[in-house]
């Protein structure tokens, strides 16, 4: 499957461009980022060709692998699923519940396969603890603390414009509830309070009846970080693992579901669980919560 990249960053070369280039059933045609000078190096890097035009690269591949701010990625998403393309996103699928609404129907009109690239739901060992938390049932809260540190000089997150002014409920908010909705079910209402340290406190009602509480930075101090995922009710307390920290890994699985979804539509069953549907379910939480922090009420989630 052709594929082209789009971002210049961190991920879009580390994480997302090593992995289509190291994958045998992947050719990656061509890089577009916002810099066109940034563009044309990392095409160089990564053996391809840079474009200056979106939906050039667009027209000439299969797929699309997107490493951009989410305000960037959705209407670029939507134009490639428009064009026939299938989507491999990054999390959040966009900022705003309209702008993921219409990548959706998009993808709803032309059928393409989407898969949106939640880190942690592509590591066997997170999938696999997920898999036995669904099959137990029961859980009547979890406790969700992610506090990072990305910003020090130097690391390859702290000039990220979008993480300064959107913060951890939008950059890792993602990956906390994707490994509580798989379990909990959908989020009806949300309360949020913006804490120290750039922190979102959120507590979300699910429809299940269950509680989740999250608490999300990327400015910790950094004798305060924190990674843990944890689920509570009639099986006991269950920790649930972080991952094996390889993104490169993860993000290869990720082009292998989509090439499984692409090539077998309708023949596997539903939809991916990442697909652009879920992500937009993400969304709409996170949309949510900002409002609860901006209002000082709880809203309900739409």
């Amino acid at each position: 499957m052709r594929f082209g990249l789009f971002g210049t960053g961190y991920w879009a070369e580390q994480t997302q461009g090593a992995a289509l280039v190291a994958h045998p059933e992947a050719e990656l045609v061509g890089v577009w980022g916002r810099d066109p000078a940034k563009a044309a190096a990392l095409a160089s890097r990564l053996g391809a060709r840079p474009y200056a035009d979106a939906d050039a690269l667009i027209a000439d591949v299969d797929a699309i692998a997107v490493a951009l701010p989410p305000d960037v990625q959705a209407p670029i998403a939507e134009r490639a699923a428009r064009a026939g393309r299938h989507l491999l996103l990054d999390k959040p699928l966009a900022l705003s519940t309209a702008d993921a609404d219409r990548v959706v129907d998009a993808v709803a009109e032309t059928g393409v396969a989407s898969v949106v690239f939640f880190t942690g739901r592509f590591d066997p060992d997170v999938a696999q603890s997920l898999e036995q938390a669904c099959a137990a049932g029961g859980w009547s809260s979890a406790r969700v603390t992610m506090y990072a540190s990305i910003f020090a000089q130097g690391g390859p997150y702290s000039e990220s414009a979008w993480r300064k002014v959107h913060g951890g409920l939008w950059d890792i908010g993602p990956h906390a509830l994707s490994r509580l909705l798989p379990v909990l079910g959908p989020v009806t209402e949300v309360t949020s309070l913006a804490g120290a340290h750039a922190t979102s406190h959120v507590l979300a009602r699910h429809e299940s009846g269950a509680v989740s509480v999250l608490m999300l930075t990327l400015d910790a101090p950094p004798t305060a970080l924190l990674f843990e995922y944890q689920l509570h009710g009639e099986a006991g307390v269950l920790d649930l693992p972080g991952g094996s920290g390889d993104p490169v890994a993860c993000f290869g699985r990720a082009i292998d579901e989509l090439l499984t979804q692409a090539r077998h539509p309708g023949e596997d069953g539903p939809a991916h669980p990442c697909d652009v549907r879920f992500a937009r379910e993400v969304v709409s939480v996170l949309e949510a919560a900002q409002l609860s922090q901006q209002e000082g009420r709880t809203v309900a989630v739409r």
